[in-house]
């Protein structure tokens, strides 16, 4: 879920001056919300005529709809339902329809520390909302919710959902539990407290600047859970391949390839990231790449090429979570990049 700010700027900033599309999400954020709403026991037939839209309008997962829809969407089911805790409904939601994508992104990590580079992008995986950022502050670890309208801020559905999701990951991925120390939230403090206690702790805080988590700064060393042999020759199966002993490619090449494997969910793949996972500088990668007669580039796109026929062919992963773990800002940059590659969508690749 970590983020640049010039990112996050560069996104409202595009938005602001009609450079790109209005500001939307995927489809699966309203599925989630209409999945909350018939767990919750919420009357559909009167959701679906105030929402002005049915569970059959959002099953295309990777469809865009825009922000003001979910909102609606998130006001009529908090309605329907009478739960205002909304929010944290869809965060655990949430959390289990991604569970799969999350261990995608950690099977390269060793430590917490490195599994957040890599943590799962609100902006990339749900839409144009906001980002859960990381910083450091004295002893502690803090989540910070960032949406991207601010006028939003002091609203409950968006950070409940996104801190909610943040809190299951952090206390799932590692041997070591990490709780919540204390929560912060912009918004007022609400007259029934019981599940937002269940959820982080009793050290909350209300009317903050910044809706925020805090964890024990020592987390960040902590060892991530080792997956099972099942899963992880599951997890493998994709890549194996890239780095078998009998490959033709050279050591360097395969080194270099699994450095790429492990930043592309970061989004973060430029020549000099690249080197210093290496252990090298810029200019001796350069070197050894023109020694080998190849380009950074060239196998950057072979990698995503492979490994983007192989995901598609794990129907757990939506075509949403395959562009994030190629390293795509967005579903349909990857979805340009594939058809330049193989002359059809993913969409239609994966049905064939």
């Amino acid at each position: 879920m970590t983020l640049t700010d010039t990112t996050m700027q560069a996104s409202a900033a595009r938005s602001a001056s009609g450079e790109a599309r209005a500001w939307s999400v995927n489809g699966s954020a309203l599925t989630t919300l209409f999945q909350a709403a018939k767990a919750l026991d919420a009357d559909l037939d009167a959701l679906v005529a105030e929402a002005g839209f049915s569970p059959a309008d959002v099953l295309d997962t990777d469809r865009q709809f825009p922000v003001a829809d979910l909102l609606h969407l998130y006001h009529c089911v908090a309605n329907a339902s009478q739960t205002p805790d909304i929010g944290l409904y869809v965060g655990r939601i949430d959390y289990i329809n991604r569970l799969n994508l999350q261990l995608y992104a950690c099977s390269g990590c060793q430590t917490f520390r490195e599994y957040l580079n890599v943590m799962p992008s609100v902006l990339r995986i749900v839409g144009d909302i906001g980002e859960v950022t990381v910083r450091r502050e004295s002893e502690y670890l803090c989540l910070d919710w960032q949406p991207l309208d601010k006028a939003t801020n002091r609203q409950r559905y968006l950070s409940d959902s996104s801190l909610g999701v943040a809190a299951a990951i952090v206390n799932s991925v590692c041997v070591k539990p990490i709780p919540v120390r204390a929560a912060h939230f912009t918004y007022p403090e609400p007259q029934d407290l019981s599940l937002l206690r269940q959820q982080f702790g009793d050290n909350l805080r209300f009317d903050q600047p910044v809706s925020c988590l805090y964890f024990d700064r020592a987390c960040l060393d902590y060892p991530l859970i080792g997956l099972d042999a099942d899963w992880g020759q599951v997890l493998a199966q994709p890549i194996r391949h890239l780095f078998e002993e009998n490959s033709e490619s050279s050591d360097f090449i395969i080194a270099l390839r699994k450095a790429l494997l492990r930043l592309l969910p970061s989004g973060e793949m430029g020549l000099d990231k690249v080197a210093a996972a290496l252990n090298i500088s810029r200019r001796t990668l350069q070197r050894r790449l023109a020694e080998q007669g190849t380009q950074f580039l060239q196998i950057l796109q072979e990698l995503r090429a492979e490994l983007a026929q192989q995901y598609l062919g794990d129907e757990r992963l939506s075509i949403t979570d395959i562009s994030f773990l190629l390293g795509y800002m967005d579903q349909s940059s990857f979805s340009a990049a594939f058809r330049s590659w193989y002359g059809v969508s993913p969409r239609d690749f994966r049905k064939k």
